[in-house]
């Protein structure tokens, strides 16, 4: 067979869509969005009434909340259903749906992008728990946008006693995506691209249904002259090539072209200009005191977004791993009409596979902005009347993460908030409550949270909530606030209330927090607990790092401030599993310990299930005469030290 040539017009390849097509569309806001090809589609549908009855699925929306995207598809009768994730940047068509005039359904976005593989196999459904408790959950609307809009893709399942969310596979007859470079044969590679998404998946999809595949690019190469580990899109995928016009192919809404979005140059992170000391400033940097070190981090957009800067400012960004839900990991993630792009990336996934990594509980942390909050800790985004703003990624985000901070000012429309001598000042309170007695729509369950024991905080400009199995609970407020005039009576329901602290004062002054030292002291401080019955403390140092001095004075800080609020000699048992201490430390380290040990311990143990690090460590500590011991297991220290305790000289 002779192959055939696959570059055509946008023209060319539109017309062999059909009326009543499932047509998937790429897209994260601007990012892979197929905008010559969006515009040819609607082009042809203004000219001559064709396609009709179109069937839209998009997992992030491609669009700028304005015109481009597929907002230039919100024709009637160009559409007839709609399956999204995001919808608050397709505006005109989100108006269709809140209007009753098409078919809608809003799904979790890592859903769709699953169901897009289960589509490309064949398989009747993707099975999750995402969206249990949520409007997604058929038991509170099973996504459905409207009153027009009756079929159920969405039903619950009980398996082995447990509660699952079956999501039912739904045809993609045409795949609408973007690469960078393609040959004759169809290959695509996505080296300008910022983002891969689900193009892949989506291509699969609809070449397994015998249906097309139409990829818009803005370069052709030579048959035969890409790198095949650079191809993303196989051309055995792809129907159609459409090379876009000069100035049409930008990488994002925000953002023509940045060679750092592709990768191809790293930039200084210590050259960004801190943002301001305004609410949003305040509550980023509340927000970063839930930072962990070397954790791996999902920030949302709007306030969260300006926790990377604060990291940035405070110099601990390279101790996080900063994601994005389209597939970033590592690096600084962008805001504004370049979100979802970041720098100095360490690893770009498909979408599909970040959602798999953060539904199996990867994220150890998650910001995400508030809505709507109510007395159970329930968080609406994503309807407000006939607004519709769609969950996007969050409920895949909120409900999997370890631990979440939702992130938000008080009140909305019109707050005016100042700060001066070290305290909030509200010059003008917000015209819209945000915590009212009962949300319009549940994006995030607390129920279901609470349930399970997730840790999750809100965080204002002007106090922080926690989330109790009975609801929630005020534990921190601002310096200059009145719980009572400023709090209490712009809520429509009184909170638990119990001990109240007062928030950290470094996040009202202008200079810097000083965030790493107080990150290391806060997460080493919660490696320590304390058994007054036994007398007994324990600390976990599993897969602890001991990088530099300020790492050892740390240890030094909190030791000394838990020994010195029990203020007797304890015995300890330390876990040092996995524990990393660098070789030009090992003298200043055992320094501070033996210190520890001589002033506030009565017996040490420590274990470790590492043979190596209990060698070394035993042998360092013999090295500096004292009797050393590192048991395999926490039973085995606890024993030794029950059947032997005149034996104190252990160090840990």
């Amino acid at each position: 067979m002779m192959k055939l040539d696959k570059i055509v017009s946008a023209d060319a390849a539109v017309a062999l869509i059909r009326d009543g097509d499932s047509v998937s569309c790429s897209g994260f806001i601007g990012i892979g969005t197929p905008e010559v090809l969006i515009e040819a589609l609607e082009r042809r549908f203004l000219e001559t009434q064709a396609p009709r009855d179109l069937s839209l699925v998009f997992a992030a929306a491609p669009g700028d909340a304005k015109e481009r995207g597929l907002n230039r598809l919100a024709h009637r009768g160009l559409v007839k259903r709609a399956i999204g994730g995001h919808w608050s940047l397709v505006p005109k068509l989100a108006a269709l749906a809140t209007d009753n005039l098409i078919e809608a359904y809003n799904l979790p976005l890592g859903t769709i992008s699953h169901l897009y593989r289960d589509v490309a196999a064949h398989r009747a459904g993707t099975l999750s728990k995402v969206g249990l408790g949520t409007f997604v959950d058929p038991r509170h609307g099973g996504g459905k946008i409207n009153a027009l809009t009756t079929e159920e893709l969405v039903r619950v399942m009980l398996i082995d006693g447990e509660e699952w969310l079956f999501y039912k596979t739904f045809p993609v007859n045409v795949a609408l995506i973007r690469g960078t470079t393609a040959d004759a044969s169809g290959n695509v590679t996505m080296e300008r691209e910022a983002l891969v998404l689900d193009a892949q998946a989506a291509a699969m999809a609809a070449r397994n249904a015998n249906g097309l595949v139409i990829v818009q690019v803005e370069r052709i190469a030579a048959t035969g002259s890409l790198d095949a580990r650079s191809v993303v899109v196989p051309g055995v995928l792809v129907d159609c090539v459409v090379l876009a016009p000069q100035g049409s192919h930008v990488q994002t809404y925000g953002t023509d072209y940045s060679a750092a979005f592709s990768g191809e140059i790293r930039v200084p992170t210590d050259k960004f200009v801190p943002p301001p000391l305004d609410e949003r400033k305040i509550i980023a940097r509340r927000c970063a005191f839930e930072l962990p070190l070397g954790g791996v981090i999902n920030l949302g957009i709007g306030v969260p977004e300006v926790v990377a800067a604060v990291a940035a400012e405070e110099r601990v960004l390279e101790d996080l791993t900063l994601t994005a839900e389209p597939g970033v990991i590592g690096g600084m993630p962008q805001g504004g009409l370049d979100f979802g792009a970041a720098v100095n990336v360490q690893a770009l996934l498909h979408q599909n596979q970040q959602f798999d990594f953060y539904d199996g509980g990867g994220l150890d942390l998650a910001c995400l902005g508030m809505a709507e909050i109510d007395r159970v800790g329930n968080v609406n985004v994503s309807r407000f009347g006939p607004r519709l703003a769609g969950a996007g990624g969050f409920i895949n985000i909120s409900q999997n993460a370890r631990r979440l901070v939702f992130a938000g000012t008080f009140t909305a429309g019109g707050l005016e908030v100042s700060v001066h001598d070290g305290k909030v000042h509200i010059d003008v309170e917000g015209r819209t409550r945000k915590f009212v007695d009962a949300v319009e729509q549940i994006t995030f369950s607390g129920a279901q949270a609470a349930a399970k024991g997730q840790s999750v905080h809100y965080v204002t400009e002007r106090c922080v909530f926690r989330l109790q199995p009975e609801g929630l609970q005020l534990i921190e407020v601002a310096p200059g606030i009145d719980v009572e005039r400023d709090i209490l009576a712009h809520m429509a329901f009184r909170p638990l209330i119990g001990v109240v602290a007062t928030m950290d004062a470094r996040i009202y002054r202008p200079k810097s927090m000083g965030l790493a030292a107080v990150l290391q002291d806060l997460q080493l401080s919660d490696r320590l607990s304390y058994d007054a019955g036994r007398n007994t403390l324990f600390v976990n140092f599993e897969g602890m790092a001991i990088r530099d001095m300020q790492d050892v004075e740390s240890v030094r800080r909190v030791f000394e401030a838990m020994c010195s609020q029990i203020g007797r000699k304890v015995n300890l048992i330390v876990n040092y599993d996995g524990f990393k201490l660098d070789e030009r430390l090992i003298e200043p380290y055992e320094e501070i310990v033996a210190a520890l040990r001589a002033k506030y311990y009565a017996t040490a143990r420590r274990y470790s299930t590492s043979a190596f690090l209990r060698a070394k460590l035993g042998s360092t500590l013999q090295s500096r005469q004292a009797s050393a011991r590192v048991f395999e297991t926490h039973a085995d220290a606890a024993e030794f030290q029950r059947s032997r305790p005149h034996l104190v000289k252990v160090v840990g």
